[in-house]
């Protein structure tokens, strides 16, 4: 399956202009909306696609093409109601796939069934023999020969366009060389139709029709002599429509041949001219195909909630990785799915306190931490911005909450509804678990970069905590970045650390109003406040008129002055949450970020200003 948030692509009409649509959704449900975030839909009748209106429950077309103005009434951005999106998606499995396809198609695609992996043959270590078959339309065809496709997908040192690799040396990397994936590619074969016509018709068997009478033997293609071809992997003529049986897509068919049968198969498009190939749409389909890899992505229309979400975003290749510089530059695997697929030889047991070092590229190796559940853990690895990992959006050390009975459609984090494998975003943001047209699949604040103090612990943002809450025991601090190594300690520090910040401001404080005057103390430090202290000098005529507040980055506030003092000069004071009263509020309050100091004259006449103010910080060592 291959979902796109809000990519905007390119779309033929049957009677008019090509239009550029804005699409999210996957194979069984999507919606398009022009580039003013007007919903659009294709009308059959007029070749065309059409402003959408919905009087019910479901969108249909006004009639009116989409490139034109909006006819009155239209509003942007609709969208079916969930049971809507339920009933076209449960429509298209019905009428597209056979009986047999039942057991695969059943399956939550972002739950994995079998101890975290989709059910169904896996076969991801060995080698393995796939069978790659070009067609083209009959209005459609493309210049991309079978010589182009082979070298895409078998090459050994393959850059053309810009790829990082053939899709071979790709799965041979992230497996650690224990899946060599070949393909031998055959065609192009010219299917009997046009292509508008394949949007509503699979042209899957008619493509292995054509390809077997050509001479094709699909025994050659059943690897372990079970009378099953391994891998079939369809690409037709033109760039990816994102269209109903045209969308990229992986399922099953069940085709007899020459004394074996189909199982698994990948469609997808194959471009208009050889500068159109990319190898990571083919990737993560494969994966799906080879390895059962469940999507690490939701789309809202497969669970109870109306919320779609990004999972893992830009940061695996079954998430959004795939879509990277174009396809070209595909992110790896992430640790999770490598560990599944038995693709990690050394397992670094972060359970036992010390520091420790991760190698960008070394994807046989995982650092794990185990918590009270067999079923659930934390994994740690390299994501810098090299290598397969050269598009990331981010770069830094990336730290998975993984539970194998969890579910990529449920974005909660709750102790029931929560990932199968959650990356815990360093700003604390959640964006990934974010609608992804609001939020985004990946930004440079996911990833923890060099930092000293405890980064992450039960008390920090985000936190180290189990999904039920209880605490892990989980203690990563002092991150140092040199060169493509990354080191981190595990465990509880030594000591705790203290942190200083002073700000001479000579700030004038507005006589009067509420808003006051503001000075902020940034702190880059991570760690949670065991002990905190202020020190202030303000000049002012009549204390008794100013109200002071401290802000801590997590929006926590406390109080240090409140219009005491009547006619008194000047506010010189020192404040200590050691004593009883004083910003106890900001104890155990994560200290990375804007400490705000908040200065308010509320009365008239006399004015003054803020000269300096300081703030120290003892962290907890967890």
């Amino acid at each position: 399956m291959s979902a796109i948030f809000g990519e905007l692509l390119t779309f033929p009409q049957e009677n008019g202009p090509d239009v550029r649509l804005r699409v999210f959704g996957d194979e069984r449900y999507a919606r398009y909306e022009n580039v003013d975030g007007y919903t659009a839909v294709y009308d059959e009748a007029l070749g065309r696609f059409c402003y959408a209106a919905m009087p019910g429950n479901r969108l249909i077309s006004t009639g009116e093409p989409i490139e034109g103005p909006p006819p009155p009434g239209v509003v942007r951005h609709l969208q079916e109601s969930l049971a809507a999106r339920r009933a076209k998606t449960e429509e298209r499995e019905m009428l597209h796939h056979p009986p047999e396809a039942e057991a695969f198609e059943r399956v939550v695609r972002t739950f994995g069934p079998n101890q975290g992996l989709l059910a169904g043959r896996q076969l991801s270590i060995g080698r393995v023999q796939g069978l790659t078959i070009l067609v083209n339309f009959q209005d459609v065809a493309s210049s991309t020969t079978a010589a182009d496709v082979d070298a895409m997908l078998n090459a050994d040192d393959y850059t053309r366009n810009g790829n990082v690799a053939s899709a071979r040396q790709y799965f041979l990397r992230v497996s650690n060389g224990m899946l060599d994936y070949t393909n031998t590619v055959v065609g192009p074969f010219t299917l009997s139709r046009n292509r508008r016509d394949y949007v509503n018709t699979l042209l899957v068997e008619e493509a292995l029709r054509l390809a077997v009478a050509s001479g094709v033997d699909l025994r050659r293609f059943d690897s372990r002599g079970e009378g099953i071809v391994d891998a079939l992997n369809i690409l037709y003529a033109g760039q990816s429509l994102y269209q109903g049986n045209l969308w990229p897509h992986n399922s099953f068919i069940n085709v007899r041949a020459g004394g074996v049968r189909t199982n698994l198969y990948l469609l997808t498009g194959l471009g208009r001219d050889p500068s159109d190939l990319s190898i990571g749409t083919f990737c993560h389909e494969n994966g799906h195909l080879l390895c059962r890899f469940p999507d690490m992505y939701d789309y809202g229309s497969r669970d109870d909630d109306e919320q779609d979400s990004s999972g893992i975003g830009y940061y695996c290749l079954m998430g959004a990785g795939n879509h990277l510089d174009g396809g070209r530059s595909p992110a790896p695997v992430c640790a999770y799915l490598r560990d599944l697929a038995g693709w990690v030889g050394t397992v670094v047991d972060l359970n036992a306190p010390g520091v420790h070092a991760a190698e960008a590229g070394r994807y046989d190796v995982a650092f794990k931490f185990r918590t009270s559940r067999p079923n659930e853990y934390f994994l740690v690895e390299n994501r810098m911005r090299v290598g397969l990992d050269r598009a990331g959006s981010s770069s830094g050390l990336a730290v998975y909450h993984c539970d194998i009975l969890g579910s990529n459609e449920l974005q909660q984090g709750t102790a029931d509804r929560h990932y199968q494998c959650a990356l815990l975003q360093a700003d604390g943001r959640r964006d990934l678990e974010a609608d992804p047209s609001l939020g985004n699949p990946g930004d440079g604040g996911d990833l923890f970069g060099p930092m000293g103090g405890v980064v992450l612990s039960s008390m920090s943002t985000p936190h180290s905590r189990e999904w039920d809450g209880r605490e892990s025991g989980l203690i990563l601090s002092d991150v140092e970045i040199d060169g493509d190594l990354i080191r981190f300690r595990v465990g509880e520090r030594a000591a705790s650390q203290v942190v200083r910040g002073e700000q001479a401001t000579e700030a004038r404080i507005p006589d009067n109003t509420t808003a006051g005057v503001s000075s902020v103390i940034p702190i880059a430090a991570s760690g949670v406040v065991r002990r905190i202290k202020v020190d202030l000098e303000i000049r002012h005529p009549f204390i008794g008129d100013l109200v002071v507040e401290l802000l801590a980055p997590s929006a926590a506030r406390a109080v240090l002055h409140s219009r005491q003092g009547g006619s008194k000069d000047d506010l010189i004071a020192a404040f200590d949450s050691d004593r009883p009263g004083e910003l106890a509020a900001m104890l155990g309050q994560p200290i990375r970020g804007n400490w705000t100091l908040r200065v308010a004259d509320r009365a008239r006449r006399d004015v003054g200003r803020l000269v300096r103010w300081s703030l120290e910080i003892e962290t907890a060592s967890s």
